[in-house]
C-alpha cells in the first residue's frame, strides 16, 4: 500500500519530471565550428544563387512533397534576398556579387520615379510597399560597403528621398505608396518596413555623412525605442525587429541615447529567449506537444541577426557590456542549430529535386527564399563572434 507521503513523492516526482521536459528542459545547441559555420553560410547562398532565374528573380517557393514551384512572387523578400548576397559579399565572399547584381539589375526595371525619387514597385499589382525599396536600398549600402563602387550612388540617395517621403512626423513609417494618389497611405504603418528604413538610412549616413540622412534616423530611432509598441498596440513588447537591431548597431557611435540603450537592452533579451524557446525544441509527438513546432529559417535566421547585431552593440557600448558573453553563446546557439537543420548535399540526394533541397530549411516539406535568405545572413554575421571568440587567449 503507497502510504500518503510515498504518494506525495510520486506526485512530486511526476512533477519534476513534467516540468524536465516542458518549461525546464535544457538549452540544446548543437556545436558548431567556424568551418562548419561557413559551409553552412555558402550552402544556403549556392541555394539561392541555383534558383535564380535569368531574368534576376528567385524562386520564391519550393513544395518537396509535390516537387512543384507554386506561381507566386514577393517583392519585398526578392530585395531581401538580394540583400542577404550582397552581405555576404560585405563579410568576405566576393564570389556571390554577381548573382546580388542580377537580383539588382531586375529591381532597376521595376522602378517607378516621382519627382525626385525612385521606389520599388510589384510589377504585377502596381503596388509600392516601403520595405521593398528600404532593403533594396540596404542591400545596394552593403554592396557599397563591399567594393566602394559608386556606379549606384544616384539610385541610393533616390531611393533614401522616397523613404523620407514616407516618414510620419513621429517618425513612424507608412507602408504604401498609392500611384493612383501620388501620395502615401495614411492609414497603414508597418512593423517590418520601419526598421528597414531606419537600417538603409543609417547606413546612408555612413556612406554620405555630411547630407542629412541622420536626422530622419534619429526620429525613426526614438520611435521604435518609445512608441512603437504602443502605438501600433504590438503584443508582448518589445517586438523581435532584428531591422531595429541592425539600426542601433550601426547608430552605436553616433552615439545612441539611454533611451535607445534601454530599448537594445530589451530587444537582447527578447531575442535570447526566443534561441532558449526554440533550443527545446526537437520535433516529433513527444516534443511537440510541450514546445511547439520547429521554427522556420526564416523566424530562427531573424532571430540570429537580431543576436548578432546586439552582441556588436554590447562589444562597443559599455552600458551593454554584461551582455556580451550571453549575446555571443545565444547567437552562436541559434547558428548551431540553424546549421544542424540544413538539408545537406549528401542528404539532398533523397529528395526529388536535389538542387533545390541542398542547402535550404523544410518545414512540412516547404522552403522559400526567405528561410535562405535570413538563415544566411544570421551565420555569416555570426562569423565574427566565433572569431572573436578564438582569438580569446
Amino acid at each position: 500500500m503507497i502510504t500518503a507521503f510515498g504518494a506525495t513523492v510520486v506526485v512530486c516526482a511526476v512533477g519534476l519530471a513534467l516540468l524536465r521536459v516542458t518549461v525546464a528542459a535544457p538549452q540544446r545547441c548543437p556545436e558548431i565550428t567556424p568551418e562548419s559555420l561557413t559551409t553552412s553560410a555558402s550552402a544556403s547562398a549556392d541555394w539561392i544563387e541555383i534558383a535564380q532565374y535569368p531574368d534576376g528573380r528567385y524562386v520564391y517557393e519550393y513544395n518537396a512533397e509535390t516537387d512543384s514551384l507554386p506561381d507566386d512572387y514577393n517583392v519585398v523578400r526578392h530585395a531581401g534576398v538580394t540583400m542577404s548576397l550582397y552581405q555576404a559579399v560585405a563579410l568576405g565572399d566576393p564570389t556571390r556579387l554577381q548573382a546580388a547584381d542580377l537580383g539588382t539589375a531586375w529591381m532597376e526595371a521595376n522602378l517607378i520615379e516621382q519627382d525626385n525619387w525612385v521606389a520599388l514597385r510589384n510589377p504585377w499589382t502596381g503596388r509600392v510597399k516601403l520595405g521593398a525599396s528600404s532593403l533594396m536600398l540596404a542591400g545596394l549600402t552593403q554592396r557599397r560597403l563591399a567594393t566602394n563602387d559608386p556606379a549606384y550612388d544616384d539610385l541610393m540617395r533616390r531611393l533614401a528621398r522616397f523613404l523620407v517621403v514616407m516618414q510620419l512626423p513621429d517618425g513612424a513609417m507608412l507602408n504604401y505608396w498609392d500611384p493612383a494618389t501620388g501620395e502615401p497611405d495614411p492609414t497603414v504603418r508597418s512593423r517590418y518596413a520601419t526598421g528597414e528604413a531606419l537600417w538603409a538610412l543609417a547606413q546612408m549616413h555612413r556612406h554620405f555623412p555630411g547630407e542629412g540622412w541622420d536626422e530622419p534616423s534619429w526620429r525613426i530611432a526614438d520611435y521604435l525605442a518609445l512608441h512603437r509598441d504602443e502605438v501600433e498596440d504590438l503584443s508582448f513588447p518589445p517586438w523581435p525587429d532584428q531591422w531595429a537591431a541592425y539600426s542601433l548597431s550601426e547608430m552605436a557611435d553616433w552615439p545612441l541615447e539611454d533611451h535607445h540603450i534601454e530599448y537594445a537592452r530589451a530587444l537582447a533579451e527578447r531575442f535570447g529567449f526566443l534561441i532558449r524557446v526554440e533550443s527545446q525544441r526537437t520535433g516529433g509527438f513527444i516534443n511537440e506537444p510541450f514546445h511547439g513546432r520547429l521554427t522556420r529559417a526564416a523566424g530562427l535566421g531573424t532571430w540570429v541577426e537580431g543576436l548578432t547585431s546586439m552582441w556588436r552593440l554590447a562589444s562597443t557600448d559599455e552600458r551593454l557590456a554584461d551582455l556580451e558573453p550571453k549575446l555571443a553563446e545565444r547567437a552562436i546557439c541559434g547558428a548551431g542549430i540553424l546549421a544542424a537543420r540544413q538539408i545537406t548535399f549528401r542528404e539532398s540526394a533523397a529528395w526529388p529535386s536535389p538542387d533545390l533541397a541542398a542547402g535550404a530549411w523544410f518545414r512540412d516539406g516547404i522552403t522559400r527564399m526567405d528561410d535562405q535568405q535570413h538563415a544566411l545572413s544570421g551565420l555569416v554575421l555570426t562569423q565574427a563572434i566565433l572569431a572573436a571568440e578564438e582569438d580569446v587567449p
